[in-house]
């Protein structure tokens, strides 16, 4: 389970553009069910993403993963529970132009030293799984964009993770591929992964997977129906 406890995140704190963007949230995430987070532009959704998935530190309060205080931890420690635990699927996708799909796919697992061979072998074990290996050696800027997804699903799997977090994952997809990203993502779930999402999209609410959604407004809980 994910806990947070009174968590506030202030930007330019003490400037005079201060900006409360998480404004003393509590809240439980359990895991292997899909949370998703819904709310208009600028309710927190992002940066309460980012703080669940220690890519941010809040201001005040704590946050617990699985009865472990992370809030306070060094960055050395907590850039490792962030590589080990959480895959990132960004909504702007964030893959490197000029490097073929299957070096962005294995990018995040090289700081784990494995080793190089099976490594690959592991990248190109996902991609198929994701049906786009036969792309593997294509360079980023020659893909789609329901390839360049998949490649972005691949990336955020290569270190097995047992949290997704996936930020406005259909914002750039038409219809058909919103509805194959909700697929695949359905099969993560019931492979035993733990899904968090921020969406606007109905599409994204509807889905049979969504366990729990939590709606956000001024940077605060307005409802947080199901879960616990």
């Amino acid at each position: 389970m994910i806990r947070l406890h009174d968590i506030r995140k202030v930007f330019h704190l003490g400037k005079p553009n201060e900006f409360v963007a998480i404004d003393g949230i509590n809240l439980e995430i359990e895991f292997l069910k899909t949370t998703v987070f819904n709310g208009p532009s600028g309710s927190g959704k992002t940066t309460l993403l980012s703080l669940m998935g220690c890519m941010a530190r809040p201001t005040s309060g704590r946050i617990f993963l699985d009865d472990r205080e992370i809030t306070s931890l060094p960055e050395r420690f907590l850039t490792e529970i962030r590589r080990k635990t959480f895959g990132f699927m960004f909504q702007q996708f964030h893959l490197l132009p000029g490097m073929s799909v299957l070096e962005n796919v294995m990018i995040p697992a090289f700081p784990e030293g494995i080793p190089y061979e099976r490594l690959r072998d592991k990248a190109i074990g996902l991609l198929r799984k994701l049906d786009i290996d036969r792309k593997r050696d294509a360079k980023i800027e020659w893909l789609s964009g329901g390839e360049a997804q998949r490649t972005a699903i691949a990336r955020a799997l290569i270190n097995d993770p047992t949290i997704i977090i996936a930020d406005e994952p259909t914002a750039h997809l038409d219809s058909k591929l919103s509805m194959e990203l909700m697929s695949i993502l359905k099969q993560l779930k019931a492979e035993g992964k733990t899904i968090l999402l921020a969406s606007h999209d109905p599409l994204v609410w509807e889905s049979d997977m969504v366990d729990r959604m939590v709606t956000m407004r001024d940077g605060k809980i307005s409802e947080a129906g199901g879960g616990a």
